[in-house]
């Protein structure tokens, strides 16, 4: 090493020397002897000479560090104490709030950059990646997944599979459905190909296609997804991903009008996260026990775990996850005839999501944007200061809570503002491939639309339903993954 950069080191190792020397209450002659004299060690330390690495070696052994500690300031020390900060900011990411245990995870990716320690560092990203995710920071996220991959490039896949499956995760939450398919199903099949059958990494990525599959009306592979989780788990140690597994298998339940099974997995998912005390993700159990209750018709059950899946995302700021519960919320509000507390719900999550008026409508059907009252919000828009959805950025729940806001003004006559909330739905859903979701609005605007005597526009739309009904989600995604060997 030579030059501005060789003096540079040459000083930083002279000075770790005489700090450690003097941490230990040597001298330069009880360091030095018997090998070296006083003097030399006075001029190592002064950044004067570059030591042999026979002096170094001496040097460590007598200091009492290994020779890579000595040469590169990197104590294993160093490494326990960064891998302890982030299993504390981890605790601190199942108890409390994103946003403070993204706090610890900053502090623990800087230092681990400034020691060079690339393994807790990449652990760092992946936990404020996944803080990120909580918080619905979703670009955010995906940088910090990223760069993790990025991190890891020269390690073998199954290293990278979490940031992989986060990234993935990132994308599905803003409605980017195929994509985050793409990114599951090719990283399977490298696995399976390259024979690295890695039952961990199969795992989170198995369990991470569930919901994209289902969105897009793919129910055969959501299945095939959650009998190979199911056939994995007992391969893998990890009560946290168990229990999410758990949670992806009641939905293939669910949809197969499984109920009292979905809700029993459930159940087995709920007891690992109070053991575990994962609150994100026990809220998250609450909100599908209520889908279920729902899906049951037992609405007033339905109700009182959707408000306490809400209550405890909203105690820890996830605000994404907080504004998707309460479209759920409102669902079951307005089938318990409460229609004015689900659109008073529903209006202030629509944050500059597309009006049919501000975007073209679907299939050339013609809508005319409807009027606001005075205080009201416009289809479309949300009250200031409030956290909402987006078009990247829960784009099935804004499909979702303009179907109900539809629903709602088509109950009580108003066909002009149904419209619009309908066309505003299919605008954010054609986007994302959420084909059971496509064809159930194309139905209901094609009803509307005939009731209103335009023939041919509600055949265009029940026509384009069909459409989207035969082609659930299977046809368009490609041959399914390779399965690995079981």
């Amino acid at each position: 090493m030579t030059g501005a950069a060789g003096a540079e080191s040459t000083a930083e190792l002279g000075r770790r020397v005489l700090r450690l020397r003097t941490e230990r209450g040597f001298t330069q002659r009880q360091l030095a002897e018997p090998a070296y004299t006083a003097a030399y060690v006075s001029t190592l330390e002064a950044g004067k000479v570059r030591p042999s690495e026979a002096a170094l070696r001496h040097l460590a052994d007598r200091l009492g560090v290994s020779y890579e500690e000595l040469t590169t300031g990197r104590s294993p020390r160093d490494a326990t104490r960064l891998r302890a900060a982030v299993t504390d900011a981890r605790r601190a990411l199942a108890t409390g709030a994103a946003e403070d245990a993204a706090g610890l995870f900053a502090e623990v990716r800087d230092e681990a950059e400034r020691l060079g320690f690339a393994e807790e560092r990449s652990a760092a990203l992946l936990g404020l990646g996944d803080c990120a995710l909580e918080t619905g920071d979703l670009t955010v996220a995906r940088d910090h997944f990223e760069a993790v991959e990025r991190l890891l490039a020269g390690e073998p896949l199954p290293r990278r599979i979490p940031a992989i499956r986060g990234r993935a995760v990132a994308h599905l939450l803003a409605g980017e459905l195929r994509y985050s398919c793409y990114l599951l199903e090719s990283s399977i099949d490298e696995l399976n190909a390259s024979g690295l059958h890695d039952p961990y990494a199969l795992l989170l990525l198995y369990t991470a296609a569930i919901a994209p599959y289902m969105d897009m009306g793919a129910h055969a592979r959501a299945v095939r997804a959650a009998e190979l989780a199911l056939a994995l788990a007992p391969s893998v140690d990890d009560p946290g991903l168990i229990a999410r597994m758990h949670r992806g298998v009641a939905r293939t339940l669910i949809a197969e009008g499984r109920t009292a099974e979905a809700d029993a997995s459930l159940a087995k998912a709920q007891e690992l996260y109070e053991q575990l005390r994962i609150h994100t993700d026990l809220a998250h159990c609450h909100w599908m026990r209520g889908y279920v209750h729902a899906q049951d018709g037992n609405l007033e059950r339905a109700e009182r775990e959707l408000r306490t899946a809400r209550d405890m995302l909203a105690s820890k700021r996830a605000a994404l996850f907080t504004v998707q519960v309460e479209v759920e919320l409102a669902d079951v509000l307005r089938r318990r005839g409460r229609t004015a507390e689900a659109e008073a719900l529903l209006l202030p999550l629509l944050a500059r999501t597309p009006a049919a008026g501000a975007a073209s409508a679907p299939m050339g059907l013609d809508a005319a944007p409807g009027e606001a009252g005075p205080g009201e919000a416009r289809p479309g828009e949300a009250r200031s200061g409030e956290a909402g959805l987006t078009a990247d950025r829960g784009a099935v729940h804004a499909g979702g809570a303009h179907r109900l806001l539809g629903l709602i003004a088509d109950e009580r006559g108003d066909a002009e503002a149904a419209e619009e909330h309908y066309c505003a739905a299919l605008s954010l859903l054609e986007r994302t491939g959420a084909a059971g979701d496509l064809a159930d609005l194309c139905r209901l605007l094609g009803d509307l639309l005939r009731r209103e005597g335009r023939l041919e526009a509600a055949m265009d739309a029940y026509r384009t339903g069909l459409g989207h009904r035969a082609a659930p989600g299977t046809t368009t995604l490609g041959p399914a993954p390779a399965e690995p060997p079981m």
